[in-house]
């Protein structure tokens, strides 16, 4: 596989797999919910616990980590106390069945006609909820494409053109949620408006650098302060308001214009019966991968826990910084690194953000001369990077000779956004299978002295 000693690769390889096990959403959601004889507990000593006697729960799960977290919740939840069968929507690589629940593929990263059925499934279940009751929410990344439930006059075909184009067009993570936030009856809060008047709880694992609850799944069951002002901005400023469709521009004028109801916000009497736990992050798996480096020997470094930016560019900014440590480094050294990069299209090539940073990391270290044995791998918890069956790559020194030996160019390769070529013309490609969880990227540079 590489003229580097395969143990570095088999090094990062083992790293990455314990910042996901890290992620482990079933006991995630273990750790967080408790029943007894009389209450059902929800929470944990560090957060304080919310309990209460409720004896019809409304159980809905949505994300890439639905199946398990609502796997969990059943076997706490006694299944007398359910008003109905759960409801639980994943993207197709991660359905399992569940008991006490209906399961529902979905769509992901663009939504479908399936996200939609389950959105209105969600819907039509929230609108028979009555005061004293619980709605019971587990929101894990993915949740945004999974369930579409576009407002009246957008149809699905629109918000998806739509959400390809923002998804094309370089904008990060919160500037995609704030405009599908006001084109959803579910996100931005729209949930935990139509679970009123019943109480609602939220167990969420995040998949965004700031935990930032608003942004996980569009915020489905939190306030929103962004405004329709704010999306018309982030689409005008991306140079795409014009290729939207019309549907979607209309109802944006007529939001910004006070035409349709906003988002809810934090003074909106809905949210005193709402609470939430965040049961998972990004950075815990950071932690977890820092840990088991260290196990395998290495000094350790953290990068970053929020690593964001244009993939290229990080990559750049990552090699140079890999060239200050070298100078004077004296024991193996592992860099580690997490967050949520993004890629601006100008190609049409096959690839994800993962596999866009490993290529271009592998030409920066030709550029700048990162010489000696490096090995460095970049992939999404999710085990899916893009529209790939990849999870991201897993390079090295001898990356860029594997691939010009297949008779490929891997600068023009990178130009063309054509990453996944590449490296699977290198034997680079990481590829896991679906995880079953998701909380964002993680990056592992393993640095050696003296090799």
């Amino acid at each position: 596989m590489s003229a580097v000693q395969p143990s570095y690769r088999e090094h990062a390889a083992a790293i990455f797999r314990t910042g996901v096990a890290a992620a482990d959403p079933y006991l995630a959601v273990k750790r967080f919910l408790r029943a007894d004889s009389e209450l059902l507990h929800i929470g944990s000593e560090q957060t304080g616990y919310r309990s209460g006697d409720w004896r019809r729960i409304h159980l809905i799960s949505f994300g890439k980590a639905a199946c398990a977290m609502a796997d969990a919740a059943q076997t706490i939840i006694p299944e007398a106390w359910l008003a109905a069968k759960g409801i639980v929507v994943t993207n197709y690589d991660n359905i399992d069945v569940v008991e006490n629940c209906h399961v529902f593929g979905a769509g992901h990263p663009l939504p479908d006609a399936a996200g939609l059925h389950a959105a209105k499934t969600i819907a039509s279940r929230l609108s028979d909820t009555n005061p004293g009751e619980l709605v019971l929410v587990l929101i894990s990344g993915g949740g945004s494409a999974l369930l579409p439930y576009p407002v009246p006059g957008i149809n699905l075909a629109d918000k998806i053109a739509t959400t390809r184009l923002l998804l094309a067009s370089g904008a990060t993570i919160n500037q995609i949620n704030c405009v599908r936030k006001h084109l959803s009856q579910l996100k931005g809060g729209g949930l935990a408006r139509l679970a009123a008047p019943a109480d609602l709880h939220a167990l969420i694992l995040s998949d965004v650098l700031d935990n930032d609850l608003s942004a996980i799944a569009s915020g489905p069951t939190v306030p929103d302060d962004t405004t329709f002002v704010d999306a018309v901005a982030v689409l005008e400023s991306f140079g795409i308001w014009q290729k939207i469709p019309s549907s979607v521009q209309n109802h944006l004028q007529q939001g910004a214009q006070g035409l349709q109801i906003e988002t809810p916000k934090g003074s909106d009497p809905l949210f005193k019966k709402t609470s939430h736990s965040l049961v998972g992050s990004n950075a815990i798996s950071v932690d977890a991968a820092i840990d088991q480096a260290r196990q395998l020997g290495y000094e350790t470094q953290l990068y970053s826990k929020q690593l964001c930016g244009e993939a290229r560019l990080v990559a750049e900014q990552l090699t140079l910084h890999a060239l200050t440590v070298t100078a004077d480094m004296t024991r193996p050294t592992a860099v580690i690194a997490g967050g949520e990069t993004t890629v601006t299209l100008k190609g049409n090539g096959k690839g994800g953000r993962n596999q866009e940073m490993a290529l271009a990391f592998a030409l920066a270290a030709e550029k700048f001369g990162l010489n000696g044995a490096w090995t460095f791998l970049s992939a999404g918890t999710d085990g899916r990077d893009g529209p790939t069956d990849a999870a991201g790559g897993i390079i090295d020194s001898q990356t860029l000779p594997r691939i010009r030996a297949a008779g490929l160019d891997p600068a023009a390769l990178l130009d063309d956004n054509d990453s996944y070529p590449a490296l699977q013309a290198a034997n680079d490609l990481l590829l896991s299978g679906a995880t079953g969880t998701n909380v964002a990227d993680l990056q592992i540079l393993l640095l050696h002295p003296h090799e």
